[in-house]
C-alpha cells in the first residue's frame, strides 16, 4: 500500500511538473514565423517587422502588448547562439530538459521519464512500475549530470515529499538547487544557475562631451546617435537596429550612444531632451561645412535608418560633366583636385564619405561614363574603370588609380585614404618647388628702388628712357609696383639695336620721395609734395622729362609710356641733372 502511495505521488509530481512547463513553453520558431534553419538575418527581419506591428506606441489593439513581449522574448532566444542551442536540444533555452508527454490515451496514460539517451541511467514510470531503462520516442527526458553524465539518480522519496509539499528545499537536498542534476532545478526550486549570455552583436561607444569634441564635432565623419535613459523602452530593439545598420555603412559612419541621465547637460547643449523612448540621431557636415544633428522620425526599420544616414553622408564632391569642364582653370584656394571617374548614376558613398574627411585638403569631383571608352576618359589617360584623377595645385595631372576593386566598403575607404594621404604629400613637395621658383621669379622680377647706387645702372645716360615710380607711402608704392611690373612685361619687347648688342628701350625704378626729395627738385622746384604717387619719364641723354600725376592704373601707365616713346607727349627740360642719394 506504502509503495502505490509513492508511485502515485511521484506520478502527480511528474505531471505538475509537465503541466508547468506545458504552460510556460512557446516554441520561439512560431512566434516568429521562421523555419527551424532560419539564419540570424532572418530571423532579424521576421522580429523587426513583428515588432513595428505590435509596438504599443503603434498598435492599441488588445492583445499587442502581451503579443509584444512574446515576440521579444522569442527573438532574445533566437538571437543568442546559446540560448537557441539549448531550446534546440532541451525545449528551453536555459538549458532545461526538453520534453514530449504522453497525451491521454499514449501509452496506457503513463508519463515516461528516462535520463535522456542510450547509455545513461534512469528511470520510467510506466506500466511496468519504476525501474531504470531509457525512454521511448514519447517520454519525458532530463539529464541528471549533463550530456553524457552516467550518474545514477540516488535521490531519497522522503525528500521529495517533503520539498514538495512541505518546507522549501534546503540546499543539501538532492534535488535542491539542482546541484545533482547539472543545473536542472525543477519540482519548485529556484537555485538553477544561469548561463552567461552572448552579446548578439558588439556593444554600442558611449559618447561624451570630451569625445564628442575631439573626434565628432566637425571632423568630416558621419555619426549615428542613440540618445536614451536608464528608463527608456525598448533600447535592446534600437541597438539592434543601430548594429545593423554600422554594419553596413562601416567606414562611411561611426556609431554610439549617449545616456541623457547621467550626462544631462551635455544633452542639453546639443538640444536633446529625453523621452520614455529612445531617439536616433544623425551628425553630419553640411554643405555650408558647418555640422549638425538630424532626428530621424520615421518607423524604426533598418532599411529606413540606412536610407536616412546615407542621405546625410557629406556632398563635397561636386559632379561635372567631363565634355564641358577644363580641371586645369579651376582652382579653389590652390588646392589639389582629385575626381572619380565611374559609371554609376549618383556620387558613391566612398566618395561622399572621403570628400567629407578631406573637404579641406582636396577640391572632390566625380563624374558618370559611359565606359572606359569614352572618348572623354580617353583624353584623360584612363583604361579602366572606376578610376581617380588628380591634378597638383601647380596644374599637373596625375593618374592615381585605374580599375578600382572593392571588397568592402570600409577597406575600400582605409585604401583610398591612403592614396590621397600619399598624394597630398606629393603635391607639397611640388608646391614648394614651385614656390621657390616663383619667389626667384619674383626676386628677379621685382621694380628696384632707385639710390645713388644703382642710378647710372638704371637711369644712367646709356638708358634711352627711364621710367620712375615716386611713392610718398607704402600703400603708394604696392601699387606703383604691380603697375610698373605689368606694363613692363609688355614695354619689354621694345627693344633697340645697339653696337653692343640689344637692350631693353625702357628702364624701371621706384622711388622713396622722402629720402630722394632732392632728386625730384632736379624736375620740379615744388618737389611734388603735392602728390602720393607721381610716373616720371625721364631721358637722361637730353636732359628731358614728362610726368603723369594722379590715379595711375595698368592702362594709363602703358598709355604714358607708349606717348612717351612715339614722341606724343609735352616734354620739359630738367632744371638740374637729377643726383640720388
Amino acid at each position: 500500500m506504502k509503495t502505490r502511495q509513492i508511485s502515485i505521488a511521484i506520478v502527480l509530481c511528474a505531471s505538475l511538473f509537465v503541466l508547468n512547463v506545458q504552460s510556460k513553453t512557446v516554441d520561439p520558431y512560431k512566434v516568429l514565423g521562421v523555419d527551424k534553419s532560419a539564419s540570424q538575418r532572418e530571423i532579424q527581419k521576421a522580429f523587426h517587422k513583428l515588432s513595428l506591428q505590435y509596438h504599443p506606441d503603434k498598435n492599441k489593439s488588445k492583445g499587442a502588448q502581451e503579443k509584444f513581449a512574446e515576440i521579444n522574448n522569442a527573438y532574445e532566444i533566437l538571437s543568442d547562439e546559446d540560448k537557441r542551442k539549448n531550446y534546440d536540444l532541451y525545449g528551453d533555452e536555459k538549458g532545461a530538459p526538453g520534453f514530449d508527454a504522453g497525451g491521454a490515451g499514449d501509452h496506457g496514460g503513463y508519463t515516461y521519464f528516462t535520463s535522456g539517451g542510450p547509455g545513461q541511467s534512469g528511470f520510467n514510470f510506466g506500466p511496468g512500475g519504476m525501474g531504470g531503462g531509457q525512454g521511448g520516442a514519447k517520454s519525458f527526458s532530463f539529464s541528471f549530470g549533463g550530456p553524457g553524465s552516467q550518474r545514477s539518480s540516488g535521490f531519497g522519496l522522503d525528500d521529495i515529499f517533503s520539498n514538495m509539499f512541505g518546507g522549501g528545499m534546503g540546499s543539501g537536498s538532492q534535488f535542491g538547487g539542482g546541484s545533482k542534476f547539472g543545473g536542472f532545478s525543477g519540482f519548485g526550486g529556484s537555485g538553477r544557475s544561469q548561463s552567461r549570455t552572448k552579446n548578439s552583436g558588439k556593444s554600442i561607444p558611449s559618447v561624451n562631451s570630451q569625445m564628442y569634441k575631439k573626434e565628432i564635432s566637425d571632423k568630416g565623419m558621419t555619426w549615428l546617435l542613440l540618445s536614451h535613459t536608464s528608463t527608456s523602452r525598448d533600447i535592446q530593439y534600437y541597438e539592434s537596429v543601430i548594429r545593423e545598420v554600422a554594419s553596413s555603412l562601416d567606414g562611411a559612419m561611426k556609431v554610439g550612444r549617449i545616456n541623457c541621465e547621467t550626462d544631462a547637460s551635455f544633452c542639453k547643449g546639443l538640444g536633446i531632451y529625453p523621452r520614455n523612448v529612445p531617439r536616433l540621431f544623425v551628425y553630419s557636415l553640411k554643405s555650408s561645412g558647418d555640422g549638425a544633428l538630424m532626428e530621424y522620425s520615421d518607423d524604426l526599420d533598418v532599411k529606413r535608418v540606412k536610407s536616412f544616414c546615407h542621405d546625410h553622408l557629406p556632398r563635397f564632391s561636386k559632379r561635372v560633366d567631363l565634355d564641358h569642364f577644363d580641371f586645369v582653370s579651376q582652382t579653389v584656394g590652390g588646392l589639389p583636385k582629385v575626381m572619380l571617374l565611374s559609371t554609376k548614376k549618383d556620387t558613391p558613398v566612398i566618395w561622399r564619405a572621403l570628400s567629407g574627411l578631406y573637404r579641406n585638403r582636396f577640391v572632390f569631383y566625380d563624374a558618370q561614363v559611359r565606359d572606359s571608352s569614352d572618348p572623354a576618359v580617353r583624353r584623360l589617360g584612363v583604361d579602366a574603370l572606376p578610376a581617380i584623377v588628380s591634378w597638383l595645385s601647380n596644374g599637373e595631372k596625375q593618374i592615381l588609380r585605374t580599375g578600382i576593386s572593392v571588397k568592402d566598403l570600409k577597406s575600400a575607404i582605409q585604401d583610398l585614404s591612403s592614396l590621397l594621404d600619399n598624394f597630398e604629400k606629393k603635391n607639397k613637395k611640388a608646391a614648394s618647388a614651385q614656390s621657390k621658383s616663383e619667389q626667384s621669379e619674383a626676386e628677379a622680377k621685382q621694380v628696384p628702388v632707385l639710390t645713388g647706387s644703382n642710378f647710372n645702372d638704371i637711369c644712367g645716360e646709356k638708358t634711352p628712357v627711364c621710367v620712375i615710380g615716386v611713392f610718398r607711402s607704402s600703400k603708394a608704392r604696392d601699387k606703383l609696383e604691380k603697375v610698373l611690373l605689368s606694363v613692363s612685361q609688355k614695354s619689354l619687347s621694345r627693344r633697340q639695336s645697339t653696337a653692343y648688342g640689344s637692350r631693353d628701350s625702357v628702364s624701371y625704378a621706384l622711388l622713396d620721395a622722402a629720402r630722394q626729395q632732392f632728386f625730384l627738385n632736379a624736375f620740379d622746384k615744388s618737389g611734388y609734395k603735392s602728390s602720393d604717387k607721381v610716373l616720371l619719364a625721364y631721358k637722361p641723354r637730353k636732359g628731358k622729362f614728362a610726368v603723369f600725376e594722379g590715379e595711375v592704373t595698368s592702362e594709363d601707365a602703358e598709355s604714358f609710356i607708349s606717348s612717351v616713346l612715339s614722341g606724343d607727349v609735352q616734354f620739359s627740360n630738367t632744371r638740374q641733372k637729377p643726383i640720388a642719394k
